[in-house]
């Protein structure tokens, strides 16, 4: 777990607010869930043989000996929290959110046990083109941070539960055969998740994965046809993408559509956003019957590759607009007030007020960086202000001169 310190936060904010902008331009409305919740609750969503819930959950006790957890993703909570506040059944919604997630995983460069994610859920709404209008809200955000160009889109479709079923028998006899040729995970997950080891990253895996059954191929017609009208909107809309037909996901609730943003500009860590249908969780977690879908994405990562492309503003917040400081002694109330003054008249400035004594004020106003600098000192119980404007300076000014020239 790391700190983000204040040099490192701007760039933060600019990402937050990018995000902010393009969910809002689309409708969607903040939901804000606990950080700890029911341990069952993800037990249930996500599937007990995961890796989530097998290797990377915090979980604890708490004094009444309820078993909890330290949230390792969004969706479940906030469907939780449709359930519990009646905000699904025979109803629409289009939720954003953000906040700390927890998983205890090995550390590396852009994944951290407690990392960030941004996202959207949707519910109520079945077919293909709200698929569409979630993927195009991503495509939006990257547009918006210039980076559309190094993401590749990947979609697939799981189809019903029962299609998938189908699919995982036939998978698992075609692996069975070939069972000492795979990785020891994979060899594990045989007879556990099998369709985990469709994303093996293991090259000898990937290589017997060539002849296997395709997943596609078991799609049911109510599927295909859905991933046939997700296709088609893309097209029209101009959206490139590529069908990989082994992206399943990490998450066991997931049907029909799949998808991924990945880039090759972070090494092995390429995915950056991923999503998909979940129509079946409302049901499985105690509420009626609700389609949904949604998507999230690590901040972290994405802001390593902000920081890759190089895409990020030179000096984003970090720029002072006006230093004020007192030239003389005893005005130190002064400068106070006339700081706040300004402040009310224009609270997009970015003002730094002196706070450390007179030594050498001048010079530390330079160093400040600030793009204007004021002195203010005291002539016969009249307060009077030096001000600087780069190079150029004005003296003598009353406050009211002063502040009109910030304009």
């Amino acid at each position: 777990m790391n700190d983000v310190l204040p040099t490192e936060s701007a760039t933060w904010q600019f990402l937050e607010e990018k995000f902010q902008s393009v969910v809002s331009s689309y409708s969607y409305n903040e939901i804000r869930t606990p950080i700890v919740e029911s341990t069952e609750l993800f037990n249930r969503s996500i599937g007990e043989v995961t890796d989530i819930i097998e290797k990377e959950m915090y979980c604890f006790e708490d004094r009444n000996a309820e078993r909890l957890a330290m949230r390792p993703e969004g969706t479940a909570s906030i469907v939780r929290a449709g359930i519990e506040h009646g905000l699904l059944f025979n109803q629409t919604q289009r939720m954003w959110y953000r906040g700390p997630m927890f998983r205890y995983e090995k550390p590396q460069k852009g994944r951290y046990r407690q990392f960030h994610q941004i996202g959207v859920e949707t519910f109520g709404m079945g077919g293909a083109d709200i698929d569409a209008e979630v993927i195009m809200l991503s495509v939006s955000l990257w547009r918006s941070l210039g980076i559309l160009d190094s993401l590749t889109l990947e979609l697939n479709s799981l189809g019903s539960n029962e299609a998938r079923e189908n699919y995982r028998s036939a998978l698992v006899d075609y692996l069975s055969q070939r069972k000492d040729q795979l990785d020891e995970d994979s060899q594990k997950r045989l007879t556990t998740n099998p369709l985990r080891i469709l994303d093996s990253k293991e090259q000898s895996t990937q290589a017997l994965l060539n002849n296997a059954p395709n997943l596609i191929d078991y799609l049911d017609d109510d599927a295909a046809t859905h991933f046939a009208e997700l296709r088609s909107i893309l097209d029209a809309a101009g959206i490139s993408y590529v069908v990989n037909p082994r992206l399943v996901r990490g998450l066991d609730y997931y049907n029909k559509t799949v998808f991924e943003w990945t880039t090759s500009k972070l090494g092995a860590q390429g995915t950056v956003c991923a999503g998909g249908r979940y129509d079946g969780m409302v049901k499985q977690l105690g509420g009626k019957p609700t389609p949904g879908v949604g998507f999230a994405m690590g901040e972290e990562r994405l802001l390593l590759l902000l920081e890759t492309l190089q895409v990020i503003p030179e000096q984003l917040g970090q720029s002072i607009d006006l230093y004020i400081a007192a030239e003389s002694k005893g005005i130190q109330q002064d400068v106070i007030l006339v700081a706040e003054k300004i402040r009310a008249e224009y609270p997009e400035l970015r003002l730094r007020t002196h706070c450390s004594g007179l030594k050498n004020v001048l010079n530390k106003a330079r160093q400040s960086g600030a793009e204007k600098i004021v002195l203010l000192k005291k002539d016969d119980e009249q307060l009077l202000a030096t001000y600087w404007h780069g190079e150029q300076v004005e003296q003598n000014l009353t406050i009211d001169k002063m502040i009109a020239l910030l304009a």
